[in-house]
């Protein structure tokens, strides 16, 4: 066996040098270089190697009003004479209010598009704005040789299969709701974020188990945010497991509906200018919900159930564990922790994300 890195290795390896601002190189189309981390010394290195551009989401070039030739990315021209600010201003809309005008923007319409669907596909994994630098070039792999770049496969970056789930340990937390509590913890094979399972009880497996799929909210499990209603909703999903003496929730870590926090963070500060949440993630780029709950589905599958009583308000969440093999036999609803200050999110999240509440 070879102790070279696999192309799932690689690719974990690509979405922590474009966190750094490090270009990656995709084998026989170009380079890829975030465009929230560029600095301007590797914008005028990647400059000297050819003609770039910014490969950006169709939500966010819609917003920017750039034509979209390639149905699901634009790439953009990127003028010789803008600057790292130029770059970072277009693929972030903080300051869209306040210098809305950032064109004439032209957007390519021959050539293929592929590298920036990879450019996009491994921002968003890495949790990074979705957008990049690219850099056409059919010796990619010869400059990432010269300059110790890492290296991925086109193919590769853009298949959506599930990464394998691997249990890694499981031991008994006594909790508030239950002290028949255990912490389950699974890691994924493509060495992105790991998730958890928190066990009350001894649940029937032959039986429809009472379970939640939790997205993590640092902002209202951790902190009690006002802004949302997930920390009341966590709480409440356990306490009802503990009453019943079993259930299983599933902690999944696809913060901010699967864009990381930083993101939600951004979209916190666009929805202060007066965006709604769907609004404010496709000003950023990203689709209203950008969460994989194949995930949780194959956890309760590791677990040894197939049915559930699902605690949500969301149907498309009843509709995805189902499109994945799990049975929901009861929808459980879970209205709780509406605020004055969450109001408008509920409300938003019922007219456009079908959500009961």
């Amino acid at each position: 066996m070879s102790l070279a890195p696999t192309e799932t290795e690689r690719l974990a390896r690509a979405r922590a040098d474009l966190g750094l601002g490090l270009p990656v190189a995709v084998a026989g189309l170009g380079l890829v270089l975030a465009a929230e981390a560029v600095t301007a010394a590797r914008l005028d290195a990647l400059r000297a190697e050819g003609t770039a551009a910014l490969a950006v989401t169709v939500r966010r070039a819609q917003t920017l009003k750039a034509r979209v030739y390639d149905t699901d990315v634009a790439r953009i021209a990127l003028p010789r004479d803008v600057d790292v600010g130029w770059v970072q201003a277009v693929a972030d809309p903080a300051d869209d209010l306040a210098h809305p005008m950032k064109g004439p923007l032209t957007a390519q319409r021959e050539g293929d598009a592929t590298l920036a669907r990879v450019a996009v596909a491994l921002t968003k994994v890495a949790r990074l704005l979705p957008a990049a630098l690219i850099l056409p070039r059919a010796d990619a792999v010869a400059l990432a040789e010269r300059d110790g770049l890492t290296v991925v496969d086109a193919a590769a970056a853009l298949r959506t299969d599930l990464p394998s789930v691997t249990k890694v340990i499981s031991a008994r937390v006594p909790l508030a709701v239950s002290q028949a509590g255990r912490v389950h913890v699974f890691r994924l094979g493509d060495g992105t974020e790991e998730h958890y399972a928190v066990e009350i009880g001894e649940p029937d497996r032959t039986a429809p188990v009472l379970a939640r799929l939790h997205s993590a909210c640092f902002t209202g499990d951790l902190l009690g945010s006002l802004k949302c209603d997930c920390g009341p909703q966590l709480r409440a999903a356990l306490s009802q497991m503990g009453a019943e003496r079993a259930g299983v929730l599933l902690y999944l870590n696809q913060e901010g509906r699967g864009i990381g926090l930083a993101n939600k963070m951004r979209a916190y500060s666009l929805q202060d200018q007066g965006f709604d949440t769907v609004e404010a993630n496709h000003r950023l780029g990203f689709e209203d919900d950008e969460r994989d709950f194949r995930i949780g589905a194959e956890i309760l599958r590791k677990m040894g159930f197939d049915a559930v009583r699902l605690m949500t308000n969301n149907p498309a969440k009843i509709a995805r564990m189902e499109g994945c093999g799990i049975a929901v036999t009861e929808r459980v609803p879970l209205r709780v922790g509406e605020t004055d200050q969450n109001r408008a999110y509920l409300a938003t999240k019922a007219a456009k994300s079908g959500h009961l509440l």
